[in-house]
């Protein structure tokens, strides 16, 4: 089972793994968020760069803009593959492209990324921190869940960390959605597992201990599996908080 990243560095590996789990079972739509406050994703981006250039496929890599693609040719330095903004007018997919990653598309982008993974057909395709249910929260009525059906139900989320108010949720294929909850003793404890990803007032009846119809186990049901509270889980709740209130 999983456990809590204890900095940031580990949650890459637990994502990278994951991730390369996921697409060797075949899945050909996948999604990397780390939910992180203030997270500066050119630096995560290029950790990331490694794993999928070890795939030895000819890789693809969007931005939302062609200045932030820019900003990666030069700080990246050299690569044996494109980096482009989604609009630029080079921004297609060829024949030969085999992976394709899409650096923190946002809800702007939407209707663009859907075009391009249209292209790539069944070659598999990597969101990196997506920012696309936005657009389908506040959609309204039939056009948001058309967008949700047609389009971010194709994806599957590989890897996802989000800390919380004295709590986390962490997800890592194929492992189930976990809700980690600080204790009294200086540590975190598993609170529960289930298939889908806890949200909204499912999230705060978890958190309140009440069951759920979607939970795997109860607190009372799952094994006492603990984790030490660690500088990085707190620094990222006191920022939470800091952000937040």
């Amino acid at each position: 089972m999983v456990q809590l990243p204890t900095d940031i560095d580990s949650a890459i590996i637990q994502a990278q793994r994951a991730t390369q789990t996921a697409l060797a079972a075949g899945n050909r739509r996948l999604q990397i968020e780390l939910n992180i406050p203030e997270l500066k994703i050119m630096p995560i981006a290029e950790r990331f760069l490694p794993m999928f250039e070890n795939l030895q496929l000819k890789l693809r890599v969007f931005f939302p803009d062609a200045g932030s693609a820019a900003l990666a040719r030069r700080d990246w330095g050299h690569k044996p593959y494109e980096i482009r903004g989604m609009e630029e007018l080079k921004a297609m997919i060829h024949p030969d492209d085999q992976l394709f990653l899409f650096i923190e598309p946002s809800a702007v982008e939407v209707e663009t990324v859907e075009k391009l993974c249209d292209q790539a057909g069944d070659r598999p395709v990597v969101l990196l921190n997506p920012r696309l249910e936005d657009i389908a929260t506040i959609g309204i009525g039939y056009a948001g869940r058309q967008l949700r059906e047609r389009f971010l139900s194709t994806f599957i989320c590989s890897y996802y960390l989000r800390p919380l108010e004295k709590a986390a949720i962490l997800r890592a294929y194929p492992d189930p959605w976990q809700v980690w909850v600080e204790t009294d003793f200086n540590a975190y404890e598993l609170m529960t597992e289930q298939v889908n990803k806890p949200m909204g007032d499912e999230l705060d009846r978890i958190l309140s201990g009440t069951p759920t119809p979607d939970q795997l186990g109860t607190p009372s049901s799952i094994p006492p599996w603990k984790a030490k509270k660690n500088g990085f889980l707190s620094e990222l709740q006191t920022l939470f908080r800091a952000l937040t209130h």
